[in-house]
């Protein structure tokens, strides 16, 4: 049962339907992210555009980079698996494989739905099978999402609320300002 007060997704936009839409307010996310990164984490950055902004802010770190995202512009480790062209993301048994192999500092992921209820959503079982396993894998794990996420429910829950730190560019309701939740300044 889906709460009446959130807005359900099952279809996800593609990456280039995706990539200008609140463009603004996901460089500001993706900035504050990056300047998270120390030289000596071994980052893992899920697929999608809020991360994927997080790639002209990295030019200087000496942070080791995997991602399952193939547009990445970094000189980063790729896993294998399928290809899920809509979302430009790597999927599948042999990204899961390699990803449970991995121990990493810091995790950055995208997100299509915030819940207290649910965590975080995103319409496919294949993608979210992933970010499951590498939100594991990370010491820390951070979900880039700008303000619009919350309250918006997908078909597939890949973590907790409770478990990853958000990073969002304003305050919204309902959802307090802490040390789960940092608001991007």
């Amino acid at each position: 049962a889906v709460a009446a007060e959130h807005t359900y997704e099952m279809k996800e936009p593609t990456v280039a339907q995706k990539v200008n839409v609140r463009k603004e307010e996901k460089i500001k996310i993706a900035q504050y992210a990056a300047d998270m990164i120390g030289d000596n984490d071994f980052v893992y950055l899920d697929a999608g555009t809020s991360v994927g902004y997080m790639v002209e802010f990295l030019a200087k770190k000496r942070a080791a980079f995997v991602t399952n995202a193939v547009a990445q512009g970094n000189r980063v480790l790729l896993i294998g698996g399928e290809l899920k062209s809509s979302t430009e993301a790597v999927v599948g048994a042999q990204a899961i494989e390699l990803l449970r192999k991995y121990h990493f500092t810091k995790g950055f992921f995208g997100t299509n739905g915030i819940t207290k209820e649910e965590g975080f959503t995103t319409p496919d079982v294949g993608e979210a099978q992933v970010k499951q396993t590498a939100v594991q894998q990370c010491q820390k794990s951070y979900i880039l999402a700008d303000s619009t996420k919350f309250g918006n429910i997908s078909a597939v829950t890949f973590a907790p609320f409770s478990g990853s730190v958000i990073l969002t560019e304003e305050t919204v309701d309902g959802y307090k300002e802490n040390e789960r939740l940092i608001v991007c300044r």
